[in-house]
Formats: C-alpha cells, sequence, structure tokens
C-alpha cells in the first residue's frame, strides 16, 4: 500500500498529499516522514506560516500568549527558541515558522505558489486524484486538509470597489511591501479582531482615519510587554510540565480559569476581580467566573462592567455610545484584545461612522459613500474578516466515495467525525477540522494532536493491511449530536459571528464548533485509538478485496 514510484499516467504516485504549510501542515509533514511516509505538500503562498504569512497587516499580532502558541513536541526547538513578547507580533510568530521549517529542513518537499483544485476519490483504486491549478496531479492514499479555519478572506462585499481610484488593501492578503498612511486620509471598513488591531496603528501615521462600524465588538486590554531573561528562562525550565498542564485545560493554555460561579462572591468582590483583570490585560476576564458562557445573568454583568470601562474612556458620549455592544452575549464572538483602540477614537484625526444606522452604499472612484454622506478618502482598508471554518475546504471541487461531493454533504453545515474524517471520504483527514475545538483552544496544540491521531489511524492501518477507513454514519451522526447539544447549553450561538457563518451571504446558520474544552476532546480522541477505532470502518475497496 506504500506509493513510492514515478509518476504514472502524468500522476505522481504518494502516500500522503499535505493541503497548507501552516503550523497544522508544517507539523504533519515532520511527522509523516518519520514514519516513512512518501509524502509531499502544497501551499498557496511562497512560504510556510499559514494566516502569520497573509496576515501583515498594521498591529497584527496573536490574542494568545506567546509561550503556549509554539510547538511542543520538541524540547530542542522549545529551548532554542526565545520569544520577546507575552502576545507575539505577526513578524516574530513569521520568523519562528520559518525558523522550524529550516531546523526541520521542511520546504524541500513543499511546493508552493500551488492550490489544489479538484480532488476526486477513485472508489476503485482506493485513491484519492489531486490536480492543481498550475497542471500538477498527484494520486494519494492518505489526503490530509491543514487548510486551517481563517485562510479564505471574505472580500469587501461593497458595490464599486473597483472603481476606486486609490489605494485598496484587504488585510487577509496585505502585500509584502511596507505601506505607507503619513499625509493620507484612511478609511477601515470592519471593527472585529482585525479592525481592532489595524486602527490604533493607522491613526498613528495617517492625516485622517475614518472607521466603518457595523457590529461594535467587545475588546479588553491587552496590556501586552516585553518578556524579561528571567522569566523566559523559568518557562525553559518547565516547559514539559507547563504542556502537559496545557494539553489537560479546557483551552489547551495556562492562564488560569476556576471553578467559581459569578454570584458566589459578593458584589464588591467580582467588582473587585473584574477591575484587576481589566487592569493586568490579557484574556484573564476568561478564567474570572466559571459560568461567564452559560449563565445569561452573569455574563450580562461582566458586560456592563466592559460597557462601563469603554464610557470611562472615549470622551465624547455619542462616539462611546456607538462602539458599545448590545444585543449579544460578551464572547460570544471571538474575545479580542486591542492596544489602545478605545483610547484611538479620542484623536482629532479620527472619525466613527456607524453603518447600523448610517450604511455605507457604495465605494466611489474618490472614497465612500453612506447613506448620508460622500467620505473622501485616499486608502481603504478591507478588515472584513474570514468565510470561516469550512471555507477553504468548500472552496476546492471534493468528490468523495460513490461521487458525493463535500459541498452537498455540508449544504447544511461541516458534518463531521472528530472533526477528524467525514463518513463517504476515504482516508481524507482534517487537521483543525470545522467540528473540533478549533478556534476555541490553543490552535497550535490542537494542531499537534490532531496530526500526531492521524498518525496513530494510519499506523493502524498499516498494521492490519488495510487501504483505507472513513467514520461509520452512526457514529458521526452522534459525535454531531453532541457538538449541538454542548453549544446549546452555553451562550456561544447566540451571536451572529464567523463562529456561525452569519457573515456570508446564504452560508447555512450554524454553531460547528466542539466547546466541551480541548481536554475533552483529547479523551474523546484518545478512546477512538485505544479501543481500535470502533467508530469506523474500512472502505468498500476494501471489503470488494
Amino acid at each position: 500500500m506504500t506509493n513510492t514510484g514515478g509518476q504514472t499516467g502524468g500522476a505522481t504516485p504518494l502516500d500522503m498529499l499535505i493541503i497548507g504549510q501552516g503550523f497544522g501542515g508544517m507539523y504533519m509533514l515532520h511527522k509523516a516522514r518519520g514514519m516513512g511516509l512518501s509524502v509531499r505538500a502544497i501551499e498557496a503562498g511562497d512560504n510556510v506560516g499559514g494566516v502569520w504569512y497573509w496576515n501583515r497587516y498594521p498591529g497584527a499580532r496573536c490574542d494568545v500568549m506567546s509561550i503556549d502558541y509554539c510547538y511542543s513536541f520538541s524540547n530542542e526547538i522549545m529551548q532554542d527558541w526565545t520569544w520577546s513578547e507575552q502576545f507575539a507580533a505577526q513578524p516574530e510568530i513569521l520568523a519562528y515558522a520559518n525558523y522550524v521549517a529550516d531546523k526541520l529542513d521542511l520546504r524541500r518537499d513543499v511546493l508552493f505558489n500551488t492550490r489544489a483544485t479538484t480532488m476526486r476519490y477513485d472508489d476503485a483504486r482506493a485513491l484519492w486524484r489531486v490536480e492543481t491549478e498550475g497542471g500538477e496531479v498527484f494520486e494519494v492514499t492518505y489526503l490530509v486538509m491543514a487548510t486551517g479555519p481563517l485562510s479564505v478572506p471574505k472580500g469587501i462585499d461593497v458595490p464599486g470597489a473597483e472603481r476606486f481610484g486609490g489605494e485598496l488593501y484587504l488585510s487577509g492578503r496585505w502585500p509584502h511591501h511596507t505601506v505607507d498612511f503619513a499625509g493620507k486620509r484612511v478609511g477601515v471598513i470592519g471593527t472585529g479582531s482585525t479592525g481592532i488591531q489595524i486602527v490604533p496603528v493607522v491613526a498613528q501615521q495617517a492625516q485622517a482615519l475614518t472607521v466603518f462600524q457595523r457590529t461594535p465588538s467587545f475588546t479588553l486590554p491587552m496590556r501586552n510587554r516585553k518578556l524579561d531573561a528571567g522569566y523566559v528562562a523559568q518557562i525553559k525550565e518547565h516547559y514539559p510540565q507547563l504542556r502537559a498542564l496545557a494539553r489537560n485545560s479546557f483551552t489547551g493554555g495556562v492562564r488560569a480559569i476556576t471553578s467559581r460561579p459569578l454570584f458566589s462572591v459578593s458584589v464588591a468582590e467580582r467588582e473587585r476581580l473584574m477591575s484587576d483583570a481589566w487592569d493586568r490585560g490579557g484574556l484573564e476576564f476568561l478564567g474570572l467566573f466559571s459560568d461567564l458562557l452559560f449563565n445569561q445573568q452573569a455574563n450580562d454583568i461582566v458586560a456592563d462592567f466592559v460597557r462601563r470601562k469603554i464610557a470611562e474612556t472615549v470622551h465624547d458620549p455619542e462616539t462611546a455610545a456607538t462602539l458599545t455592544p448590545h444585543g449579544y452575549p460578551i464572547f460570544a464572538r471571538r474575545p479580542c484584545l486591542d492596544s489602545g483602540y478605545y483610547e484611538t477614537f479620542n484623536r482629532d484625526n479620527v472619525t466613527l461612522v456607524d453603518c447600523l444606522t448610517d450604511p455605507i452604499q457604495e465605494i466611489t472612484a474618490t472614497g465612500i459613500r453612506t447613506a448620508t454622506a460622500h467620505i473622501d478618502l485616499d486608502v481603504i482598508i478591507g478588515a472584513t474578516g474570514y468565510d470561516g471554518l469550512t471555507g477553504a475546504m468548500m472552496a476546492v471541487d471534493i468528490t468523495g466515495r460513490d461521487g458525493r461531493s463535500l459541498r452537498e454533504k455540508w449544504a447544511g453545515g461541516a458534518q463531521s467525525y472528530l472533526g477528524l474524517m467525514m463518513a463517504g471520504f476515504p482516508n481524507l483527514f482534517m487537521i483543525a477540522g470545522a467540528n473540533g475545538p478549533s478556534a476555541l483552544a490553543n490552535f497550535v496544540l490542537l494542531n499537534e494532536q490532531n496530526a500526531d491521531w492521524i498518525c496513530d489511524c494510519i499506523d493502524h492501518l498499516r498494521a492490519h493491511a488495510l487501504p483505507g477507513i472513513e467514520p461509520r454514519p452512526e457514529a458521526e451522526s452522534a459525535y454531531m449530536h453532541t457538538v449541538v447539544a454542548i453549544a446549546e447549553q452555553s451562550l456561544m450561538p447566540k451571536a451572529n459571528t464567523w463562529y456561525t457563518g452569519t457573515n456570508i451571504a446564504g452560508k447555512p446558520r450554524f454553531f460547528p464548533i466542539f466547546a466541551g474544552g480541548l481536554n475533552k476532546y483529547r479523551e474523546m480522541c484518545a478512546d477512538e485509538v485505544a479501543n481500535g477505532f470502533p467508530g469506523f470502518v474500512t472502505t468498500r475497496a476494501d471489503a470488494d478485496a
């Protein structure tokens, strides 16, 4: 069952093809090599790094602590690499990805500037045939989608963008050269986590900045800081223990999480706890109270605290009111961390446009026209988000067993077993797939766990001389019932976000993420391996052989 030869019929035979070279794809390539598989990877960019290769916009920074947001599989890498800040900026994260790629000599097995267009499963031969935009063809036993949850930018869905005569940029496809905003009138469309990072940086450079906001986000102060040598030495000394704790935590990080419900403490005490968390910065709010995402009354109290902070920070009451979120639970949208976002609206060169009351109607040759005014602009930045979780896979024409397409299977929302495999798509594996913990967990640790599980599965197939495997439909259905049931116990599905797909016109509203915690998810995956993969069945091709 090992493909090691040259091209056959114009196709390159491989044991494994990996789509994507972000952190998940990079680790998968390293692991597959260690198993002795013939393996290649393809990547649409011209280097490794995934979302951190593409996201070069001003202020781009990770909202997970850098000591958590890095690989754990190699003690040598953990000891050799030193982070400079508590929350690393994009250039440093991309430098880290390149360091790992160099260390592991990954690029020799990667085709860069290469994008897959069609993937078809050959039932009779139990192989995947993959074609690319450039005409390359691969026939592979194992196909791994390491495309990530945020790799397809939404774009600027405003009429007239093509006729704008100034500079037009998309945050998720930022140019590799430096963009100069000095003396320019800049408009930013979108105030999710990306817009919140862009606005303070551009405001310091631009002559005038206009921020076009539709739905305001809750954002907390990051309070980023440089890491001193003593702290770094302590972390490195205890990295193995910290990693073990992180793997078995709810989020996959070392941030403290309490079992204390909000109403178990006095009003004065909870006010003190929230004030301290605000002053310390980061995502400490998420760990303050155990019922924050399950008890609406508790959530309202924390949300009201943040609303008061907005009113205290922003000088103009009308602007403060426009920036203040209402109508959805705090942290049901992606938690945002900022560096002076609310303070930026106190600057004389910054203007906020409320697109709920004054919607954008079109982009003109010289700026943006809303219902009430025309704003002259030299630069427009689209911080409009992504077709998250499913967009990258749905962008490829994928056809599984018996000619069934992925677009048909996912017409009502993503469905899989453990976010790792799908019934009807033998030997197609997903890393950080839509139905796993995905955006709710430490993404790098999740990537490692998923790739390790895939290797365990392939070891099982090879040990038993099996050509392929896929989930049992009943196992997939039961797992999806669990995903939905856990989500419905929380407040997470109550907001319109990329989590639920409501940022994309025509996309079914569905919360496809496993919200039971990385620790519980890891247990479920480990049980499947330990019990001999009871939720799976060998492929029809194997049964007929």
